[in-house]
C-alpha cells in the first residue's frame, strides 16, 4: 500500500473501538504503520485485522495505560524497533459518572484523571524522543466541547479535558520552535459511540456522525501543515450540537 504516511509511524491510543479504531483505520489505508493499544486484545486484533484487510499494516499493544510501568514498557518496546515516531493520537479516556461536583466520588475521580490527564503526559514524556527524531512529528489529543464550555454534572470528565487541553498545548509551545513537532487539540463533535450511547442513552445514534467520519476529518489534518497549538472543530460535520463525548 502506497500513500501520504508510507514510511510513517502512529500510535493511536484507544484504538479497540469507536473514534480510536477510526483513525488507526484510517492512518492505516493511507500507508502509516499503525500501533494499536486499548486494554483489550480481542477488540484490538479485530481493527488490526480490517487494517491488514485492507492492505495496511498495523500492530498491536494490549495494556492499560493507567498501570504503573506500562507506558515506559511500551515505549521500550516502540523505540526497540522503530526509530521515530511521527504521530501520537492521543484518543484513550474515561467518562466517568456524570453527577453534581458536589457528589464526584474521590475513587473514581482519580481514575478519570489518571487515564484522562496523567497518563497522557506519561504517554508525551515516553515519547517526546522519538517524536524529535521524527521529520515532522505529530501529536494529536482527542477533546470535548465541554472541556471549553462547562456543563452542568459533567464537572470531573470536562475538568480533566480542559486539563488535557492545557498539558498539549503547553507542551506545543515547549517544542514548537526549537523541533518539527506540532501539536493539536482536536473536538470530534457528537459521534456515535459507546461513551455517547452511556451519557446520553435516549438519543437515536442515527442523528450522530459515524466514528468513520472523524477518522477521515483526522487523517486530513495530519495531513496539514499546522501551527502547534492549533485548535480543530469537527462538530460542524454532525447534525447535533448537544455538548458532549
Amino acid at each position: 500500500m502506497t500513500g501520504s504516511f508510507e514510511g510513517k509511524l502512529a500510535l493511536v491510543t484507544g484504538a479497540s473501538r469507536g473514534i480510536g479504531a477510526a483513525i488507526a483505520e484510517a492512518l492505516g489505508a493511507e500507508g502509516a504503520h499503525v500501533v494499536l493499544t486499548a486494554r483489550t486484545a480481542a477488540d484490538l486484533e479485530q481493527v488490526e485485522e480490517k487494517i491488514h484487510q485492507a492492505g495496511g499494516s498495523a500492530t498491536i499493544a494490549p495494556l492499560d495505560l493507567t498501570e504503573p510501568e506500562s507506558i515506559s514498557r511500551l515505549a521500550s518496546a516502540i523505540g526497540g524497533r522503530w526509530e521515530a515516531l511521527d504521530m501520537l493520537v492521543l484518543n484513550a479516556a474515561l467518562l466517568g459518572t456524570l453527577g453534581p461536583v458536589a457528589q464526584i466520588d474521590v475513587k473514581e475521580f482519580s481514575k478519570v484523571l489518571t487515564l484522562n490527564l496523567l497518563a497522557q503526559q506519561a504517554l508525551i514524556a515516553a515519547f517526546d524522543p522519538m517524536l524529535r527524531r521524527s521529520e515532522a512529528g505529530r501529536v494529536l489529543a482527542l477533546t470535548s466541547s465541554v472541556a471549553a464550555a462547562p456543563r452542568a454534572y459533567w464537572g470531573a470528565y470536562g475538568a480533566s479535558k480542559a486539563a488535557l487541553e492545557t498539558l498539549v498545548t503547553a507542551y506545543g509551545q515547549e517544542v514548537g520552535n526549537v523541533t518539527p513537532i506540532r501539536t493539536a487539540i482536536v473536538n470530534p463533535g457528537a459521534t456515535a459511540t459507546q461513551m455517547r450511547a452511556r451519557a446520553f442513552p435516549g438519543e437515536d445514534p442515527a442523528t450522530l456522525k459515524q466514528p468513520d467520519a472523524v477518522g477521515q476529518a483526522v487523517v486530513e489534518l495530519l495531513k496539514r501543515d499546522f501551527e502547534s497549538g492549533a485548535r480543530f472543530d469537527l462538530t460542524r460535520s454532525g447534525s447535533s450540537s448537544r455538548a458532549g463525548p
